[in-house]
């Protein structure tokens, strides 16, 4: 019996030939850039998720509080349990782009000793904290991330002001709140220029695994 696929939708997308145009590609970047705001790691600029020095009293919970609210989405039933197909979408939304191999090993980890095709929260949370602790996965490729922000560029001028920023993230997708919006633009905003200048904020981003 075949394996389900894990993939699902969301940044992988951007692999294929397949990638949107117009509006389609539109939302596609915002929801990558979304996601990866809201990811626990997000906004620490070279610092790794496994660097133990961050994991100080308290940013565990706060983790542990990410990875619920990221299951509880999917959790449509509210019995906190969901699609097992729902996984490779829960775990991306957390800033893990693992492999479809990857994804079937962190399912054996989850699923019951007789595969109900529904996962627990019981079971996921730990198993998702100890990943997040560990970095296990990989963090969002830098050309996804780079692929994001030029669909919001459509002057391609390689920056994004504040307003259009602020635009997007808050009244499209899954909207920000105000503090998360303000969160983002601490990190990501130019002062001076009152831009994201993203190759930038890209470069910041990204972590150096020399």
């Amino acid at each position: 019996m075949s394996q389900p696929s894990l993939c699902g939708g969301g940044p992988c997308a951007w692999r294929g030939n397949d990638i949107g145009k117009g509006m389609g590609q539109l939302e596609m970047g915002l929801g990558v850039l979304q996601k990866v705001a809201r990811a626990p790691c997000a906004q620490l600029a070279g610092t790794q998720c496994g660097d133990k020095s961050y994991w100080h009293d308290g940013a565990v919970a706060e983790i542990e509080k990410k990875i619920i609210e990221a299951f509880e989405v999917f959790d449509h039933e509210c019995n906190k349990t969901v699609d097992v197909r729902e996984i490779g979408s829960i775990v991306r939304s957390l800033g893990c782009f693992p492999t479809e191999a990857e994804l079937h090993e962190l399912l054996a980890k989850v699923e019951e000793e007789e595969p109900t095709g529904y996962i627990n929260l019981e079971k996921f949370l730990p198993v998702m904290t100890k990943v997040l602790l560990d970095r296990s996965y990989p963090p969002i490729p830098e050309d996804v991330l780079l692929h994001a922000f030029e669909a919001l560029d459509e002057n391609k001028c390689g920056y994004i002001t504040k307003e259009e920023l602020v635009k997007y993230l808050t009244e499209e997708g899954e909207p920000f709140t105000q503090e998360e919006m303000e969160d983002m633009l601490s990190t990501a905003l130019d002062p001076e220029t009152n831009t994201v200048c993203y190759r930038d904020y890209i470069s910041m981003m990204i972590v150096d695994e020399s």
